[in-house]
């Protein structure tokens, strides 16, 4: 007796189909799974022992062997639980062997036969939808999984729920999409006073995905200014809601089934490794930067970082997907992330402060600094010098505008650009272009064109620097609803490149 079930291996945020074959066949009494599993894989076999024992089916005392292939493909996970016990039943003709055949199945079981959700459900349903399957999993996945739409998503609490299922004696309705998760503890812009320039620059950033740093002293507000961002960024569209909670449901991040249509925002610890930031580790999962694909990554303390963990943001920060490139994994992730990171002016922060600075000054802050490369250093957008708010501003009434102003701003210069590259499917904002659509879209007028290049001459500009400025302006030209990039534009954002640059 034979029988097929079918279920998913995950390679990044790629579900590759595994055919799981179980044989019941005369010999020694044994239960073998083979295929490449790994440990939780090859424990299964108790687990599903015990979850039949609790439907009072007994194994039959012949050889059981279960065979996930591709043979030479790694299987990882607990959520190949189900598929075997469904092959298994389907062997032993406990349920319909072509109704088993015709689904996607994962998830965990417990000893008492119910379900517990499993990690990756949102990509098995669009392998699902891609094989014309239904997807079969734990109630508390179905709503994740439902969202795909185009495959029919079957949700049960336990296995007994599903094997009633296929035999017609209690149908199981299909799972609804979750709810879509809307953070409502954004703090807002109004609650900060005075830095009306590094909100100014936030909000160009924010308009265009436009990398920025912040530097100046302890207390300035640099992290309470970013804490603020996702507040102005406007709601991701259907294809950015799902393309990101794909990487986040094979990293368990998407809770009671809701995606979200807010852009993420990750700030991870300055200790953290390069494994951590680009993604690695068992399995080559994904890092932070793939986690804030489509949102914004926060550096606090920039400098405090390994030097070997920031230089590998470099290629993902020009590209927009990383490579995790290991012994036994090769796995790509989009990474198209805006970056925002702040630092001190050097280790005690009081640089421009000849009564505070250290003895070491300047020398500290010039070591300090010093660890930022200029490679990465290049790639900033916007540099923008915070200086410390002075106790008497603390006390000025709340400004005029907060984040709801703010965001209606940036989501017009959004649209704008939604319209400009409609027919440019690989280019979503201001940011991303590049070569001709540099030269059709951000070329400044006459007195633009003179403009930047006497910057580019006078300050050394390298060929990155000066498309990122002409990027830079065709985002403030945006906020302001004009068609062309004027010499203002150029000007603002060359002052934003090299704070000396503002006197060009």
């Amino acid at each position: 007796m034979s029988a097929h079930a079918y279920t998913v291996a995950f390679e990044g945020v790629t579900a590759r189909q595994v055919d799981v074959q179980c044989a019941v066949t005369p010999g020694l009494p044994a239960f073998s799974i083979v295929g490449l599993p790994d440990k939780a894989v090859s424990e299964a076999r108790e687990r599903v022992r015990a979850a039949l024992s609790s439907l009072s089916i007994a194994l039959p005392s012949r050889r059981i062997t279960v065979n996930l292939s591709p043979a030479d493909l790694p299987k990882e996970g607990s959520h190949f639980d189900l598929p075997i016990a469904l092959s298994l039943l389907a062997a032993l003709e406990v349920v319909p062997a072509d109704a088993i055949a015709g689904a996607v199945a994962l998830g965990e079981l417990s000893l008492d036969g119910a379900l517990v959700p499993v990690i990756g459900a949102l990509p098995a349903a669009m392998a699902a939808a891609e094989q014309d399957r239904t997807l079969i999993c734990p109630d508390a996945s179905g709503a994740e999984a439902a969202w795909v739409g185009s495959a029919q998503v079957i949700g049960a609490s336990t296995l007994a729920a599903i094997v009633r299922h296929f035999t017609g004696q209690a149908p199981l309705t299909p799972a609804e999409p979750g709810e879509q998760t809307r953070p409502t503890d954004v703090p807002d812009f109004a609650d900060v006073r005075g830095q009306e320039r590094a909100k100014r620059a936030l909000e160009i950033a924010a308009a265009g995905r436009h990398h920025t740093l912040f530097v100046g002293p302890p207390g300035a507000g640099k992290s309470m200014l970013a804490a603020r961002v996702p507040g102005i960024l406007p709601p991701l569209s259907p294809a950015e809601a799902l393309e990101t909670s794909m990487i986040h449901s094979i990293s368990g991040l998407l809770k009671d089934g809701g995606i979200s249509r807010s852009a993420p925002f990750r700030e991870p610890h300055h200790s953290a490794s390069m494994a951590a930031l680009v993604g690695g580790g068992r399995g080559a999962k994904p890092g932070e930067i793939s986690l804030a694909h489509n949102g914004v990554l926060f550096l606090d303390e920039l400098p405090e970082f390994t030097r070997i963990a920031l230089e590998t943001l470099r290629q993902p920060i020009e590209t927009g997907s990383v490579m995790v490139a290991r012994a036994n994994a090769h796995v790509r992730y989009p990474c198209r992330f805006m970056l925002i990171a702040a630092a001190n002016p050097c280790r005690c922060g009081h640089l421009a402060d000849p009564g505070r600075a250290c003895n070491r000054a300047p020398l500290c802050g010039e070591d300090y600094m010093g660890r930022i490369s200029g490679p990465l250093m290049d790639r900033f957008d916007l540099r923008v010098d915070v200086p410390p708010v002075h106790f008497t501003d603390l006390t000025l009434p709340p400004p005029d505008e907060g984040t709801a102003e703010i965001a209606a701003r940036v989501a017009q210069a959004r649209g704008m650009q939604s319209a400009r590259f409609a027919e440019h499917s690989d280019v979503r904002v201001n940011a991303e272009m590049q070569g001709p659509l540099l030269d059709l879209y951000a070329a400044p007028d006459e007195n633009g064109t003179a403009l930047l290049g006497q910057a580019a001459e006078r300050f050394g500009l390298t060929a990155r620097g000066y498309h990122r400025v002409l990027r830079v302006a065709r985002t403030i030209a945006d906020l302001e609803r004009s068609a062309t990039v004027a010499r203002h534009h150029i000007a603002e954002a060359l002052s934003f490149r090299t704070p000396s640059m503002v006197n060009v």
